[in-house]
Order: C-alpha cells, then structure tokens, then sequence
C-alpha cells in the first residue's frame, strides 16, 4: 500500500496494498476502500462519527471532503454512511455528506459515475451508474438521480427531488420537482421539454425503444391532459417497451409531481 508519511489516519482504514495515497490527506471515522484506489493529495475522507465503503477503481482528487457529516440541523452525530461504488471520478472540491438516521442512514454512489470540480452531494442521496454531474451543482437531501443521467453546470436540485434514468438537464437549471425519464430538462424552473432522443441513442437503444419513448414523452408534455388521462393514452397509443414501463411507473411513484 502506498501511503505517503504525511497521512494523518485517525480512525479505521481497511485497504488492499494497491492503494495509493497522497500527501496531507486525512482519515477519520471507518474507511474501507476497494483494489487500486487513488486518493490524491490534501483530500478529506470521512469523520468523526461516518462509516465509507468504496469499490474499486475510485479516484478522489486533491480538495475532496468525501464522507463529511449532514448538513441537517437533526443530525446529533449518530453513526451513518457513505457507500460508493467502482470506477468513479471525484474531482477537485467534490464534498459529498454521510446520511441521516431518519433519512435511512445512508448516502449511495453508483458505479462508473464523473463528478467534476465542486459538485456537492448532500446527505441521504442515491446517485445510479453511469451519471456524469458537470461543475458547481449542488444537490440538495435525498435526491434521487438515477442510471445514465447527464447534469449541465450551475445546476441546483431542491431536496427529495427525483431525476428519471437517462435525463439531461441542462446547464444553469433550478429543478423542484421531478424529471421524467428520458427527456430533457432546462430552466429556473426547470422544466420537461423534449425526449432525450440522441441520449439514448448514444446508450445503444433501438429505434424502437426511442420511438415510443419519444412519443410517450410527447404526450405527456404536449397534450391537454391530465398526467392520469395522458397516462391512459400512453397505454392506449405507445408500444409498452421496459423504457415506457418505466416512465408511467415514475410518474405514479412520483410525490413532488412532474415538471411540465
């Protein structure tokens, strides 16, 4: 294991021996890390009271505090965690909470995600595989991002918001309520206006798969209707491909609504 002499370890780490870590950062609580971890120099991993899992493959750059307590005036320094996944980047100034007991005690990181500098990841927030979050967003308690989204900078997320698997939001956009997936999203407030079509093109789905989509999507954002009548015509009208599946059960489960 490659530990530079200047790392501070005040608590538990766990760590194969291809592990690397740079000069100047400091552990504290319980680390566990995954083969071949790089932690570069001056990076904060966990605190006092946080418990980290993390998979293989992760790299945290310099300026990260990865692990640090909620930023919830409820939190009275009970034991929760940071648990994240393999492959994922966290560059310069990343900070990402532990959860909260009432929250579920848990903040989760997918697999093969891209953080860039200063994105902040509050606490009890479930991030899916695959999503790439651009710099300064800030993601506010318990939101939820799933699989294959793709977040423009300057972007805000208000807490327990939802993001639908393979959205893009766009750059500067405020989001207060839920993302449909597949679509994309832009503005303060940010609302649905499109289905992502060359996203899931890019992602390997067949045309037929985007085709439903795309119209499912449309009739939800174009039609006169009531989310429950346009439902209802999705049913009638679209193809019930797993991607549509997946839309109407989003929207059923959805408890801020549908921005539209």
């Amino acid at each position: 294991m490659a530990i530079h002499p200047t790392v501070i370890i005040e608590g538990e780490l766990v760590a194969p021996d291809d592990v690397q870590i740079g000069p100047y950062t400091v552990i504290r609580g319980k680390v566990k890390l995954g083969h071949r971890c790089r932690i570069d120099p001056h990076v904060t991993l966990g605190s006092q009271f946080s418990v980290i899992e993390m998979g293989d493959d992760n790299h945290v750059c310099s300026g990260a505090v990865l692990g640090g307590p909620p930023q919830d005036l409820s939190y009275k320094n009970e034991s929760t965690s940071l648990i994240i996944g393999s492959r994922n980047v966290f560059r310069e100034f990343v900070t990402v909470n532990i959860g909260t007991k009432k929250g579920g005690g848990v903040t989760r990181i997918g697999n093969d995600g891209y953080f860039m500098n200063i994105v902040h990841i509050g606490h009890d927030v479930q991030i899916g595989d695959r999503v790439v979050i651009a710099a300064d967003c800030h993601l506010g308690g318990h939101t939820i991002i799933e699989d294959d989204v793709t977040i423009g900078g300057v972007s805000a997320f208000n807490q327990f918001v939802r993001v639908g698997k393979g959205a893009f939001i766009g750059g500067g956009s405020i989001v207060v309520k839920d993302i449909l997936p597949f679509s994309k999203a832009l503005g303060n407030h940010a609302i649905c206006r499109a289905s992502n079509k060359i996203g899931m093109q890019r992602k390997g789905y067949s045309a037929q798969e985007i085709e439903s989509v795309h119209r499912a999507i449309r009739i939800i954002l174009m039609g006169s209707e009531t989310i429950g009548e346009a439902i209802e015509r999705i049913k009638k009208e679209c193809e019930m491909t797993p991607s549509v599946a997946h839309i109407i059960s989003f929207i059923q489960e959805s408890k801020r609504g549908i921005a539209k």
